[in-house]
């Protein structure tokens, strides 16, 4: 039997199958979930308690008929998935970013809005920050390849140096990626904007209503 302990969510808990956890994260900034197969460790877990990795023997988890399983069955122990998105608001001429990472065992969902930040890139300001933000938290998260999924070509063509940065967020974009890039294998993977994608569409979500 499993346990999915949500930490951060709507409703914080222990939540007997992946559905019901489901509707506490999705789509919830700053959502973080973890699965057990121990009560006592999902327990500890909601209360903030650090709990030890299990070592994982299988691939077959959760509801197979969710869109989850077949992005984390690409996963090994030592890699995370992560979705990202930016937008612009016209009114009062900010940027922002949503972004989702996950793998077998962790759901985390992060969101914010620059207010004092040249926005003149507009929406593709929001998604540079926030695949500099998907490659730090892997960095945390001590994984060593991240599954980045973007819908602006720039993404992945600015860090590997395809196209010249010469402005300051992509400068400073493609600095940081040549930082951290010993430390990171980052697979970029090209995703279609608003066709219906899942997390693509949840990180859209995240981004616009970002505070």
């Amino acid at each position: 039997m499993n346990y999915y302990a949500v930490k951060k969510g709507r409703t914080p808990g222990i939540y007997m199958t992946w559905d019901d956890c489901k509707k506490q994260v999705m789509g919830y900034s700053g959502a973080i979930y973890k699965k057990f197969s121990n009560l006592e460790e999902a327990n500890l877990f909601v209360n903030g308690e650090i709990v030890k990795e299990e070592k994982k023997s299988n691939k077959n988890i959760l509801n197979k008929e969710d869109s989850l399983d077949k992005e984390v069955e690409k996963c090994l122990d030592n890699e995370i998935i992560a979705y990202v998105d930016g937008s612009y608001r016209h009114i009062d001429k900010t940027f922002s970013y949503g972004a989702v990472l996950f793998n077998e065992d962790i759901y985390e969902t992060y969101s914010k809005r620059f207010y004092d930040e040249d926005a003149s890139m507009r929406n593709v300001s929001g998604e540079i920050k926030g695949a500099m933000y998907a490659m730090k938290r892997a960095i945390e998260l001590n994984k060593d390849t991240l599954y980045i999924h973007y819908d602006y070509a720039g993404i992945e063509n600015w860090a590997l140096g395809n196209w010249k940065a010469n402005k300051e967020g992509t400068i400073e974009y493609k600095n940081f990626y040549d930082s951290i890039k010993d430390k990171l294998d980052v697979k970029f993977i090209k995703v279609k904007a608003h066709s219906g994608v899942e997390y693509n569409e949840v990180v859209d979500k995240l981004a616009k209503e970002a505070k």
